[in-house]
C-alpha cells in the first residue's frame, strides 16, 4: 500500500488572509448536511456564506437575509454574488457540466460523490481545473478520517503481516421509496445522459473509495483492472447487489461485496487481510479494530472535515484530501461499471420482501454468507455460484447420455493463495443433485473435485496456510503454486461408450518455474439408470531431472493430517454418513485402508451416494473429514513423502459412483464387483 497526496502546487494559494466566500448549489436532501456545517463554520469566522441555489429554494428563514437566493447555477454565476468556492450537491448527471462552469468563472469546487458520471466526463473537469488553476476537492468524506494514515503506519509496521488483500463489505437496505425519491434514482442513464447510480457508485461509494485509498489505488494509473458482478432485486436499472474485484497497479487485490438488500442494516467497513491477522475500519464512526493472535483491540480517531481542509489548502497549500486527481481510482470502477452489461435481475425466487407500500424492501435470500465467501475468496457471485447469479461458464462439460454431470473449471479465476488449479464443480448426479462444493467459507482453496497437494518440494499446491514441521502449524508463506493446463483433448460419452479428458499439465511455483509435470486423465460412463462413473488417473513426473518429494501435513508432523492428491469436496447435506467394509462413522474411516468407502446422505437436490473405489492392493489411507467440514480424500503421502522421479512417476488411480438414493453395503458390493478393477 502507498500514500499519495496532492501536489497541485500551481493551484495553492497560500498567504491568503480574506475570509473565504462560498457558495452552496443544492439545498435539499444531502445539501442540508452542507448547510448545517456551513452554519457551524460560518459561526466560527472561517467562512461567508454568500449565495445559495436551488430550483426550489430554502424555508423562510433557513438563511441569513444577506444569502442571495437563486434558481440555478448559470443564475449565481451570472449575478456575481464573489464566491470564491461553490458546493456542489445536486444530481449525479449535474455534477460535471456544473463543475465545468463554477471552474471557468474562476472558483474552487467542493462536488459531492460520485464526482463524475464517467471517464470522459472526469478527463473534462480535470482540463478545466488545471487550466483554470483552481482546486477540486471531492465529497467522500471517509477520506479525512485519520484513522486511514493511521492503518497504513500500522501496516507498514508489520502488525498483520504480509497483506493478503483488502475487502469493502456494506449490507444496507433501501426501501422502494428510496427509488422513488427523485427521477435520476435507480437510473444508468436519464434522457440520453449518463448517471450510473448504483450501490457501488453512490450509496456505497465510500467503501470503495476507501477501499481504494487504503489499496494504495488514488489515480487512473494506479489501477490494473477492474471486473465487475452487478445484480438488482428491485425494479431498477441500477445495480443493487454487486461484487467488485480490483486489481491494483501495485499488486494488490481490492474486493467489493455490496448490496442494499440485507435482512438488516450493518455498519459498512473496509478490511486489510493479512498473514497476521486483519484490521478493520468502520468507517462510518472512524474506528478501528486489530485483531492477531495477540487478541483484539479497538481504536478510534478523529477526522478532519473536507471542506475545511479545502479552505486550509487555498490558505495555506495544504494537500486535499480528496483531490480530484486521486478519485482518478475511483473513477475507473465507475467506468467499468457505466460500460459493463445491465445488472442481472435476481430470480424472484430468491428474494423475500418485508414491509409494505414504499416501505417495503427486498432482501437477497442468504446473502450475507454469500458475501462473506465472496469477501474471504476474493470471488464473485458468479465464481462462487449463487444460485441466482450468471453461470459462470465451464471450460468443458462432462455428460453422459447427453446429461450434464459435470462441469471443468480451469481455476483461473482462482486467487493466487488458494494455489490456482483445474477442478471439477458443480458434480451432479444423474438426477441433477449437485454433490460437490468449491470455495465454501470454512476452507475457501477447497474446490470441487481434483488433485492437489500442500508440499512439492516447499511449494503448496493446496491454498491456504501451509503446516511445517519447524512451526508445528499452521502459517501463511510465500509459497503457493499453481496448476496450468497445457494440452487436453475430449471424447464424449456417447450412448454406450466412455466419456475420456486427457490433460498434460503443468505444475508451476510461485515464481512460475515448472516444478512437476501431470498427465491425467478423466473417463466417465454410465453404470445405471440412476448411477454413473467417475474415474481418476493421473502420473507425477519432475519437471526436471532431480526427484521431487511429495508431501502432506501428516508427513511433516501433523497427527492424521495426510491429505493430499485427490480430493472431493462435499456440499452440506442432512443424515450424512460415511463407512467402509471395515467400519462407519469419521472415526473409524479417517486412515483406514479398504478397498472401497461410500458417503451418503439427503443433498439439497435429494438423496444420493458417492462411493470412493480403490484399486486392488492400494495402500493410500482415506482421509475423511465430517465434523469440521464434508470432505473425502485418497492420502498419497499420509505421514511419509512420497518421491516423484525421472522416468519413474508416482502415480495414482481412484473410481468413485455417483449414484441418486441411498445405497446399502450390499448394493456396493455388488456394483464393484460388477465394475471389476477400477484400475
Amino acid at each position: 500500500m502507498t500514500t499519495q497526496h496532492s501536489t497541485e502546487s500551481s493551484h495553492q494559494r497560500p498567504g491568503s488572509t480574506a475570509t473565504p466566500r462560498i457558495a452552496l448549489v443544492g439545498v435539499h436532501g444531502f445539501g442540508e448536511r452542507h448547510l448545517a456545517n456551513l452554519a457551524r463554520l460560518e459561526a466560527a469566522g472561517a467562512l461567508e456564506l454568500v449565495a445559495v441555489a436551488d430550483p426550489l429554494p430554502p424555508q423562510a428563514g433557513t438563511l441569513a437575509e444577506s444569502v442571495a437566493v437563486f434558481p440555478d447555477l448559470e443564475a449565481l454565476l451570472a449575478a456575481q454574488p464573489g464566491a470564491d468556492v461553490v458546493i456542489l450537491a445536486t444530481p449525479i448527471q449535474t455534477h460535471a457540466p456544473l463543475a465545468l462552469a463554477a471552474l471557468d468563472a474562476g472558483m474552487d469546487v467542493y462536488v459531492e460523490k460520485p464526482p463524475v458520471a464517467s471517464l470522459a466526463q472526469f478527463e473534462q473537469v480535470l482540463a478545466a481545473a488545471r487550466a483554470n488553476g483552481r482546486l477540486v476537492q471531492v465529497g467522500f468524506q471517509s477520506l479525512g478520517s485519520h484513522a486511514l494514515p493511521a492503518i497504513r503506519a500500522k501496516v507498514a509496521a508489520g502488525e498483520i503481516g504480509t497483506v493478503l488483500g483488502i475487502s469493502a463489505t456494506g449490507q444496507w437496505l433501501r426501501t422502494k421509496a428510496y427509488f422513488k425519491r427523485s427521477r435520476w434514482a435507480g437510473k444508468r442513464s436519464l434522457d440520453g445522459t449518463d448517471v450510473v447510480d448504483g450501490v457501488a457508485t453512490n450509496a456505497l461509494a465510500h467503501a470503495v473509495a476507501t477501499g481504494l485509498s487504503l489499496a494504495g489505488a488514488h489515480t487512473l494509473a494506479d489501477v490494473a483492472s477492474v471486473e465487475t458482478d452487478l445484480y438488482r432485486a428491485n425494479d431498477t436499472e441500477s445495480d443493487d447487489t454487486s461484487v467488485l474485484r480490483v486489481r491494483t497497479a501495485g499488486g494488490d487485490t481490492l474486493l467489493c461485496a455490496l448490496t442494499l438488500c440485507a435482512s438488516e442494516q450493518q455498519d459498512p467497513t473496509v478490511t486489510v487481510h493479512g498473514t497476521r491477522g486483519d484490521i478493520t475500519l468502520f468507517y462510518t464512526r472512524d474506528e478501528v479494530v486489530i485483531s492477531t493472535p495477540d487478541g483484539e483491540r479497538r481504536e478510534t480517531y478523529g477526522r478532519t472535515d473536507l471542506l475545511e481542509n479545502l479552505l486550509d489548502a487555498r490558505a495555506t497549500g495544504a494537500p486535499l484530501l480528496g483531490a480530484l486527481p486521486h478519485t482518478g481510482a475511483f473513477t475507473a470502477v465507475l467506468e467499468a461499471i457505466r460500460t459493463s452489461p445491465a445488472p442481472a435481475p435476481i430470480d424472484p425466487a430468491s428474494i423475500s420482501w418485508e414491509g409494505d407500500g414504499d416501505d417495503a424492501h427486498p432482501v437477497v435470500q442468504g446473502i450475507s454468507d454469500m458475501m462473506g465467501r465472496a469477501i474471504k475468496a476474493q470471488a464473485t457471485f458468479a465464481e462462487l455460484g449463487a444460485p441466482w447469479a450468471r453461470a459462470l461458464p465451464p471450460v468443458r462439460t462432462l455428460a453422459v447420455d447427453g446429461r450434464p454431470v459435470a462441469d471443468y473449471q480451469d481455476g483461473s479465476h482462482i486467487r493466487a493463495v488458494s494455489s490456482p488449479r483445474p477442478y471439477l464443480h458443480p458434480v451432479r448426479t444423474l438426477g441433477g443433485t449437485v454433490v460437490t462444493d468449491h470455495m465454501p467459507l470454512d476452507h475457501v482453496w477447497h474446490l470441487g473435485v481434483g488433485v492437489a497437494l500442500q508440499d512439492v518440494d516447499g511449494v503448496n499446491f493446496w491454498g491456504g496456510r501451509t503446516y511445517t514441521r519447524e512451526a508445528g502449524q499452521y502459517i501463511w508463506r510465500p509459497d503457493h503454486g499453481s496448476i496450468s493446463v497445457s494440452t487436453s483433448h475430449l471424447s464424449d460419452a456417447g450412448s454406450g461408450h466412455e466419456g475420456r479428458l486427457q490433460e498434460t499439465l503443468t505444475w508451476n511455483g510461485p515464481d512460475g518455474s515448472p516444478v512437476l509435470g501431470e498427465e491425467r486423465t478423466w473417463t466417465w460412463s454410465a453404470v445405471a439408470p440412476s448411477i454413473w462413473r467417475l474415474s481418476l488417473d493421473f502420473a507425477l513426473s519432475p519437471a526436471g531431472d532431480t526427484p521431487v518429494s511429495l508431501g502432506s501435513p501428516g508427513s511433516n508432523g501433523r497427527f492424521e493430517g495426510g491429505y493430499g492428491g485427490f480430493f472431493w469436496r462435499l456440499p452440506g447435506c442432512g443424515d450424512a454418513a460415511v463407512w467402509t467394509p471395515a467400519g462407519s462413522g469419521e472415526a473409524a474411516t479417517h486412515g483406514s485402508v479398504t478397498r472401497w468407502l461410500a458417503w451418503s446422505g439427503k443433498f439439497d437436490g435429494g438423496p444420493a451416494t458417492l462411493v470412493f473405489v480403490a484399486p486392488e492392493g492400494c495402500t493410500d489411507p482415506w482421509f475423511v473429514r465430517m465434523d469440521g467440514y464434508p470432505g473425502v480424500g485418497q492420502s498419497l503421502a499420509w505421514d511419509r513423502r512420497v518421491m516423484a522421479e525421472p522416468g519413474n512417476p508416482a502415480r495414482r488411480h481412484i473410481t468413485v459412483l455417483v449414484a441418486d438414493g441411498i445405497l446399502a453395503t450390499t448394493d456396493i458390493e455388488a456394483l464393484i464387483n460388477q465394475q471389476g478393477d477400477p484400475s
